[in-house]
């Protein structure tokens, strides 16, 4: 079943509604591959700071998540169903809830919570597969670098701000900002 954009059928906040009688497959792959592609760098930042997801997982729960909004408009007679689309979004936030959670109870290390920042990680990757699937091509790409940024610069943030016993922070900060 291929995709084009079907002119006659309403725009929701702006993005294209595709339907059963569609017959490039571009916008889908397009879809599909940016979802892979935001899911596996983000993968690819967990792995090189070694958390327990990785690239698989991440580009995994990215893809799904595209391809569960995508199959909104396949549904039923073609039309587009924003009900549909609607519940699959949020059957997507509670089940990577479930994912996120098995991460976090997975590091048994004592009373202290580890890997929140990786369950956090799958929840937005989702976010992000489901702005792909949508099309929302500028959201999803502003918010991917946003995402890179928060999770590179706020462990140096982190690690600075809440150094025990040391300075008053101010000058660890604009160590870290190189001011």
């Amino acid at each position: 079943m291929a995709y084009r954009r079907s002119d006659h059928l309403s725009r929701s906040k702006g993005y294209p509604v595709y339907t059963r009688a569609m017959h490039d497959l571009t916008e889908p792959f397009l879809r599909l591959l940016a979802a892979t592609v935001v899911g596996t760098v983000i993968g690819i930042n967990r792995d090189l700071y070694g958390k327990p997801t990785g690239v698989r997982l991440h580009a995994l729960v990215s893809i799904a998540s595209a391809l569960l909004v995508m199959l909104a408009g396949e549904l039923g007679s073609g039309t587009p169903d924003h009900a549909a689309a609607s519940r699959i979004i949020q059957g997507i936030v509670g089940g990577i809830g479930f994912l996120g959670a098995g991460v976090i109870l997975g590091a048994d290390k004592g009373n202290r919570v580890y890997h929140i920042t990786t369950a956090a990680t799958i929840w937005v990757t989702a976010a992000l597969g489901t702005a792909c699937g949508l099309g929302a091509w500028r959201v999803a790409a502003l918010a991917s670098v946003l995402v890179l940024v928060v999770l590179t610069l706020g462990l140096r943030l982190d690690r600075v701000l809440f150094r025990h016993g040391e300075s008053d922070g101010v000058a660890d900060a604009r160590s870290i900002l190189r001011i």
